[in-house]
């Protein structure tokens, strides 16, 4: 029976057991994409990544939720890092071919930065109240322009009023089908800043039910994206909270640089390892 080993780690984690957590799988040479679905269902994480030789980057990496192949995800793509990293010895500075591109990915110890690609961006076709009622919100908590974004992962990204706000929401599964859909995938981002401290949460379908995801880089980076399409001064750095309404804390970084670089971090922490026979 072939074996492939696999590590589970928690990302944009303070402690051992907060953050997301991602199911890596080291080698998954000889694993069709079927497979590879079937296992990111087996494990039920909201991401499992297939560490693969790559001729232009350190490593290739697909990356799968549940139920389909997604190109970019940020906290899959540095819990693919830190496990690349052990297993070549490649030292703190590699890059990762993902279906949206190669990204490079930096360390500092066990906090990992990537940078995102550059953004692109465009209105929704919900008015602000339609959204607001997708959300379960009054037109009041919703604050700024919602727009989706992409750095490699299209998200519908909406600024809320507060952080109260933000607790509040409580999607609802068909209007979110409506308003927050794009291609097979469904979901929205929202987030309200206090200074340089940001609340948000990210809410996806799942099957037929709506799933909140307890640390989101991708939608992180398309917060940066966000505030490139508003005009935000440069440069900003913020710190966001995410993941506090499901119990699993997450602390992600992002840093959105003079020359509008989006970077986004969060230290990763290994807390298991197995084997798959298949």
């Amino acid at each position: 029976m072939p074996a492939h080993p696999f590590r589970i780690v928690n990302v944009f984690a303070e402690s051992a057991l907060a953050g997301n957590p991602l199911a890596v799988v080291e080698d998954a040479r000889g694993l069709d994409a079927a497979t590879m679905q079937a296992l990111a269902l087996q494990f039920n994480l909201s991401e499992t990544t297939f560490l693969l030789p790559s001729s232009t980057a350190t490593a290739r990496v697909r990356i799968f939720t549940p139920t389909f192949e997604m190109p970019f995800a940020g906290h899959p793509t540095l819990g693919s890092a830190h496990v690349a990293r052990d297993l070549g010895g490649t030292g703190d500075r590699i890059t990762l071919e993902l279906n949206a591109g190669v990204i490079p990915v930096e360390a500092d110890g066990d906090v990992w930065t990537l940078q995102a690609n550059a953004p692109t961006h465009r209105a929704p076709e919900a008015s602000g109240d339609e959204l607001a009622s997708m959300l379960g919100l009054a037109a009041s908590d919703m604050a700024g322009t919602p727009l989706w974004i992409d750095t490699g992962s299209d998200q519908l990204v909406s600024p809320l009023a507060s952080f109260d706000a933000v607790r509040r929401a409580m999607p609802r599964a068909d209007a979110l089908r409506a308003h927050a859909s794009s291609g097979p995938r469904t979901l929205a981002y929202v987030f309200a800043r206090d200074g340089d401290r940001v609340l948000a949460r990210f809410f996806f379908l799942k099957h037929t039910s709506i799933v909140e995801d307890p640390g989101t880089g991708s939608a992180c980076a398309n917060l940066g994206g966000w505030l490139l399409a508003t005009g935000a001064p440069l440069p900003q750095r913020l710190a966001i909270d995410q993941g506090e309404s499901v119990g699993r804390a997450c602390r992600l970084g992002l840093e959105v640089t003079a020359d509008r670089r989006i970077r986004v971090s969060g230290r990763v922490i290994e807390i298991a390892r197995g084997t798959l026979r298949l």
